[in-house]
């Protein structure tokens, strides 16, 4: 399946590398607004069609109506354009932006979903990195309230990042709800200036009621691995710990009924593909990204897969030709 990337910055660069080593989509081309990108020189030199023309420029590439998927790693605000300008072109679009005109989308929660909408949106860093630990808790008990911190470098967070940290807080605080299935969410950035710079860091808290510890605790786990299959330096910095509430004490949801809160620690160190590994925050969205496009294009390489084998003439394998496929 033939990708287009547009946005030439640190994440749409980043996410050409990692969609040049997938085996399933084929990247052929990046759209950038700065004719001087690093992203669109390294870009040309690996032999892919760009413009620094923006979407229209993508439009306008010879080979655009081969595309199956564009990837959008501008930012809210051009993304409403940009889904515009390709929905009139039957274009699905995946939507690295807080803009959220899509279904919001956590591959390891509910991408099966969400297979045949037109435009899927992978909320923000911070979401990606926690809501599929809201879910894992939300799997065993009700989650009444969830609460996520992400910090991250600031060197990390550029001029899209910052540009983008209402619509962060907002979006994330709504996929908590729709996706990790809390009643209610609250999402807060930070971003850490300390020099070296730190790996992305978050905490997620979870209010539940009475809970079976070890139940809740092997569904973290094994959400953690199933994010790792896509984000590999995804990990726990400590055990899930649990913490009573007694009863009467002001609660976030705004009762005072008691409870247990649940708190994981998590630290998401990037790939360095083309980021440096203390970008995590920007590592998850191109990785989560990658494996969402990647879904797309399995039923279709499914299918060729099925056509060419009912085409192809029955064979019968030599021993020496079993040990070759083999």
């Amino acid at each position: 399946m033939k990708v287009a990337i547009i946005g030439s910055g640190n994440i749409g660069t980043d996410l050409m590398f990692k969609a040049l080593l997938s085996e399933r989509v084929e990247v052929v081309a990046m759209a950038g607004i700065d004719p001087d990108s690093d992203g669109l020189a390294r870009a040309r030199r690996r032999g892919l069609a760009t413009t620094s023309e923006g979407v229209e420029g993508l439009v306008a590439l010879p080979g655009f109506d081969e595309v199956d998927v564009v990837l959008d790693a501008t930012s809210a605000g051009a993304h409403r354009h940009n889904d515009r300008v390709l929905r009139a072109h039957g274009k699905r679009v995946v939507d690295l932006t807080p803009a959220a005109i899509g279904p919001y989308v956590v591959p390891s929660v509910n991408l099966e979903a969400h297979l045949a909408e037109p435009n899927l949106n992978m909320v923000t860093c911070g979401g990606q990195a926690t809501i599929p630990i809201v879910a894992a808790v939300a799997s065993r008990t009700p989650v009444r309230y969830a609460e996520i911190v992400a910090s991250i470098a600031s060197r990390s967070a550029g001029p899209g990042t910052r540009a983008n940290i209402d619509e962060f807080t907002e979006t994330t605080a709504r996929a908590i709800e729709r996706v990790g299935g809390a009643a209610r969410g609250k999402a807060i950035i930070v971003l850490n200036p300390a020099e070296p710079p730190l790996i992305m860091r978050d905490t997620v808290y979870c209010l539940v009621g009475d809970c079976d510890e070890a139940a809740v605790t092997g569904a973290v786990l094994d959400m953690v691995e199933q994010v790792r299959t896509y984000v590999p330096g995804y990990r726990l910095k400590q055990e899930v710990q649990f913490e009573e509430i007694g009863a009467g004490e002001p609660l976030p949801d705004g009762t005072r009924d008691g409870g247990v809160k649940v708190t994981v620690f998590l630290e998401v160190e990037g790939a360095a593909h083309y980021l440096p590994a203390y970008a995590g925050n920007l590592d998850i969205m191109t990785s989560a990204a990658l494996r969402t496009a990647e879904r797309l294009a399995a039923p279709a390489t499914a299918a060729t897969a099925s056509a060419t084998a009912a085409a192809a003439p029955a064979v019968t394998a030599s021993p020496r030709s079993a040990e070759v496929g083999a």
